[in-house]
């Protein structure tokens, strides 16, 4: 029986254990005469014995069929070490026995069953551990909605299952962990020293090909994502994004070296000496892998990459060009701009919207959602806007260089109404968690369909800008646009003068010296002091919106974009100065004018005592951007949804309000036509019309100045939870991840400015409507 037991536990079929009974029980036919005693002792073993095959099976299935690398690697291990241990010591027994070692064979040649059991006792442990292994990585049983298992998910369970009292189990668990994060670092090195995917196991690597691909270029260049879902445990979001950051800049390299060893634009494609440098940093990680060590071994990759390439690649007045770039156009630093844009928009509506003289009398101004907007309407929009920039120019002005800059980069396009999320992290994590930013749309206020003012990112800014980068900029854009188009048409309703005054001015003599002229005189007087009485509430709430929104608009352009952009790029030529730095501690806005006119040159960070100045690395600009970008974010109030929605209604009621006024004038216009001068139209009774208007405009003002009232109201509740909490402008949220990688900036010593408290701004609110 002895032979039996031993092929049965080398996962031979054997007739003495039948797989055709119950779970480890022993054939009664081939073996009726054992006893209850030793059919107990062989059911340890029936249990090996069934264990040892259906690992041999099942880790023979992973490593033929299983996607990832690692868990083929991990199978691997299992199949060729551990389960040959387990063979080993089959072969050492049966050894023993036929030696007829004293410790397995006993007088008369006899050989104790429970000798035998008590050798591989210790084994049922590690071969059911074993067999759960290989169930998580392939499940026996196929349920529904059951994702296969990825690498990363396999080495941080391994790394839980590490934690266990017995020795044995541990000792196995970090041989199988050694073998993954092997696994693992052969495909992080291909990407760390070439930037190249991995070829094998593509899939389950983190970094993977984004959908789009910019072929504008000589050469098309690959966009690269991260899947967070594929991150191991032991890797923070900031060692992803640096790895994301290094891959990226070698895969650029290589894009862009042409074949003939000539490079365009300048870029300098010359191949990295110091990938000797590089492996020794990996091969100095041993298995398990300490997060922290890992994040060393990257920045110093990082850092030797920045000072031999990427200083050259990523030059400094290259990045603060498109960030001037970016904050001129996309921020409205460039009033002119957003002048011109909106004034040429609603010129492109009114072309649209033409039609009979008398079909457009009949209708109001808010039309114009009806409208279907082209491609041709915003390319048409944003030329003409450029042209009026250029005609700004005169022959003693220097040229412009951001303005052709701009022309070449800037896009206006329509996007669908579903586009407007928030962009994601990768392809495959939808979210980006830099900014959580309200779903509220101000996209389609400049058209009646959702329009996106953009920026094309060329490589090898593409490395300093992401595609969330843009889309945050390009809702900042349309935030702050809707609010200046809203101050634009509030301030052109004094432009038209018969709403304001008699116009065209009343006779004179001789012809108001006779008795008719006297008579119509007198008649245009009442009419217009009567107009005049009813137009008086109308231009008081005109005045309170423009008001309100002026300063609104002031409060974020001049105190958070601005002094924001300021402190941002004083911190970055700071870095490249041989001055030392100034603080990058958040101050007033009278600390930072005393810096920028040279009286706090010398301050010393209190975050970093005696810090010496040093070069920001490319990475580090990149992650301090972020972090500018998310206390903009804030400062914008663009994370509160309650008072985006209450703004938005604001600038939709005064829309209303601001159409309904102007075809006001125009019906009082033709009754001035039809009353002094004779031409009269049958088809309309402007009078029913006007008092039509006049109904729809107290309505519309009442909903003007609730609208108002809830903006402030929204201001003064962000004001005393911001005041009641502590909380800071620029403090990231708790669930923010991802590529923003806020509050992860472990080389970044940048820290946004603080704007000034909401009081500020409500003060000057409740004065100025007090005294309306």
């Amino acid at each position: 029986m002895l032979h039996e037991i031993l092929l049965s536990l080398s996962g031979q079929q054997s007739s003495l254990f039948s797989f055709q009974t119950e779970e480890d029980a022993v054939s009664e036919e081939s073996f009726p005469l054992l006893s209850p005693p030793e059919k107990a002792l062989l059911a340890s073993l029936a249990r090996l014995s069934r264990l040892h095959a259906r690992l041999q099976a099942h880790t023979a299935l992973i490593c033929s069929t299983h996607a990832s690398v690692i868990c083929r690697a991990v199978s691997t291990a299992i199949r060729s070490h551990h389960l040959g241990a387990f063979q080993k010591k089959i072969l050492e027994v049966e050894k023993a026995i036929l030696v007829e070692d004293s410790g397995y064979v006993g007088g008369y040649g006899i050989v104790p069953l429970a000798t035998v059991v008590g050798e591989f006792a210790p084994w049922t442990r590690r071969l059911e551990w074993l067999w759960e292994v290989v169930r998580f990585i392939l499940p026996t049983e196929k349920k529904k909605h059951t994702q296969s298992c990825t690498g990363a998910g396999l080495i941080d369970h391994l790394r839980r299952e590490s934690h266990t009292g017995y020795i044995d189990i541990e000792e196995i668990v970090l041989d199988l962990i050694g073998a993954a994060e092997t696994a693992w670092m052969r495909q992080l090195s291909t990407w760390l020293l070439y930037g190249n995917l991995p070829i094998l196991g593509k899939g389950d690597f983190f970094i993977q090909e984004a959908d789009t691909k910019e072929n504008e270029g000589p050469v098309s260049t690959v966009q690269f994502t991260i899947h967070t879902q594929l991150i191991p445990q032991f890797v923070s979001s900031h060692t992803a994004a640096s790895i994301l950051f290094i891959g990226k800049t070698l895969n650029l390299m290589r894009a862009k070296r042409s074949p003939t060893g000539h490079t365009p634009d300048g870029l300098l494609t010359s191949p990295v000496t110091l990938q000797s440098e590089h492996i020794s940093h990996l091969a100095g990680l041993k298995s398990p892998i300490s997060a922290s060590e890992l994040s060393n071994t990257v920045d110093s990759i990082r850092t030797s990459l920045s000072q031999s390439t990427l200083s050259k690649l990523l030059p400094l007045p290259k990045i603060l060009e498109i960030l001037s770039l970016l904050h001129n156009f996309l921020l409205l630093q460039r009033g002119e701009f957003a002048t011109a844009l909106v004034l040429h928009a609603d010129a492109r509506l009114r072309e649209r919207q033409r039609g009979p003289e008398s079909s457009s009398a009949r209708h109001v101004s808010n039309s114009v959602d009806g409208l279907a907007i082209k491609e041709g309407d915003v390319a048409t929009t944003l030329t003409k806007t450029w042209a009026e920039l250029y005609s700004l120019q005169n022959e003693e002005d220097p040229v412009d260089d951001e303005l052709d800059l701009a022309r070449e980069l800037v896009r206006l396009s329509l996007k669908p109404r579903d586009h407007g999320q928030n962009p994601g992290f990768s392809g495959a994590a939808a979210a980006d968690p830099v900014a959580e930013t309200s779903n509220t749309p101000f996209d389609d206020l400049l058209f009646p369909t959702s329009t996106s003012l953009s920026v094309h990112v060329r490589p090898p800014l593409d490395l300093f800008l992401s595609a969330a980068d843009i889309s945050i900029y390009s809702k900042m854009h349309s935030y702050l646009l809707g609010i200046r188009r809203a101050q634009i048409r509030l301030g052109d309703l004094w432009k038209h003068s018969p709403l304001r005054r008699s116009h065209p001015s009343p006779w004179g003599p001789p012809r108001s010296n006779s008795r008719f002229g006297q008579s119509r005189l007198q008649m245009g007087r009442q009419r217009e002091n009567a107009r005049t009485s009813k137009m008086r509430a109308i231009w008081a709430t005109g005045s309170a919106s423009l008001f309100v929104l002026s300063e609104i608009g002031s409060y974020f352009q001049g105190e958070v974009i601005n002094e924001s952009w300021q402190h941002f790029r004083d911190w970055i030529e700071a870095g490249v100065s041989d001055s030392p730095p100034s603080t990058s501690r958040p101050g007033t806005a009278t600390s930072s004018k005393a810096r920028r006119i040279g009286l706090a040159t010398n301050e010393q960070s209190e975050d970093e005592p005696g810090a010496a100045p040093r070069r920001h690395d490319p990475e580090a600009l990149t992650a301090a951007h972020r972090q500018y970008l998310y206390s903009l974010v804030q400062s914008l109030f663009l994370n509160d949804t309650p008072f985006t929605k209450a703004l938005r209604d604001l600038l939709a009621r005064i829309d209303h309000f601001i159409a309904l006024v102007i075809r006001l004038e125009i019906i009082q216009r033709n009754m001035d036509l039809e009353s002094d001068e004779g031409v009269v139209d049958a088809l309309v009774d402007y009078a029913s019309e006007e008092r039509g208007v006049w109904n729809a405009l107290r309505a519309a003002r009442a909903d003007t100045e609730r609208g108002i009232n809830e903006v402030i109201a929204r201001l003064q509740d962000i004001d005393d939870s911001r005041t009641q909490e502590g909380r800071m402008m620029f403090q990231p949220t708790a669930n923010t991840t991802g590529s923003w990688m806020v509050g992860h900036m472990n080389g970044c010593s940048f820290r946004p400015r603080k704007a000034a408290g909401v009081d500020r701004l409500l003060m000057k609110l409740d004065f100025g409507t007090a005294r309306n």
